[in-house]
């Protein structure tokens, strides 16, 4: 073999090994999130009342799972009397969907101020913890919404199917296989005021970048140990 094929042969491996380590970091996959209006129809105790709030649920990974901040940008329901400081409770669920299924309980801290009568109640952001039980990609849908105040209950429930705000691809710890599940509930965590932009495909987007990398590095190797080996030859 001519030292000009050589050159040739070792530059190609070395092209690939860089393109292949491309190839890998734009296959990691992407969070997608949404804000979707959701028309709730609330049964109050003095009757039925209805609003549409637009919403938005972010995760970022925690641990083995991901925590999860739903987002009301619009007040639903109201009191005939004004609600004190502190006196509600705002509490949801959020449905999952595609590989896993059931619920993930979230709830947030009572109205860090008065409400004043018959004025749009502004619920604090509700935040839980998910923990995938399948690996796949999951969505995350608002559900029902429920706010306990002055000793009452008010039942919102979304009426419009509303789509999912968040998908995600997880990885269940230990390997589990893509699939529904039986149940999908997680444990509470408190409310946060922390921003929570990031979401957990990052970790794989490193993960596999570092994946990339020992693909380059491997095919360096290849012509360090080429070219050494031409040059004995010589």
């Amino acid at each position: 073999m001519s030292y000009r094929t050589y050159q040739k042969r070792t530059a190609a491996l070395a092209s690939a090994a860089a393109l292949a380590g491309s190839a890998v970091l734009m296959a990691a996959p992407a969070a997608r999130a949404d804000v979707v209006d959701v028309n709730y129809q609330c049964k109050t105790p003095i009757g039925d009342k209805s609003a549409v709030s637009p919403i938005d649920i972010k995760g970022v990974k925690s641990g083995s799972g991901y925590q999860l901040t739903m987002t009301f940008q619009k007040g639903v329901s109201s009191s005939p009397v004004e609600l004190g400081k502190g006196a509600m409770n705002p509490s949801a669920v959020i449905k999952l969907g595609g590989a896993d299924s059931g619920t993930v309980s979230v709830k947030g801290p009572a109205n860090p101020e008065a409400v004043p009568a018959n004025t749009p109640i502004k619920i604090t952001d509700l935040t839980g913890t998910y923990t995938p039980k399948k690996t796949g990609k999951v969505t995350f849908t608002p559900g029902v919404l429920t706010i306990k105040a002055l000793g009452t209950t008010t039942t919102c429930t979304p009426s419009n199917s509303p789509k999912a705000s968040l998908t995600l691809d997880v990885t269940a710890a230990g390997g589990g296989t893509t699939g529904g599940s039986t149940g999908g509930s997680s444990q509470d965590t408190p409310a946060g005021g922390e921003e929570l932009p990031q979401t957990g495909p990052e970790d794989s987007a490193i993960a596999l970048g570092t994946l990339g990398g020992t693909v380059l590095l491997a095919g360096a190797a290849g012509v360090l140990w080429l070219t050494r080996r031409n040059q004995a030859r010589h």
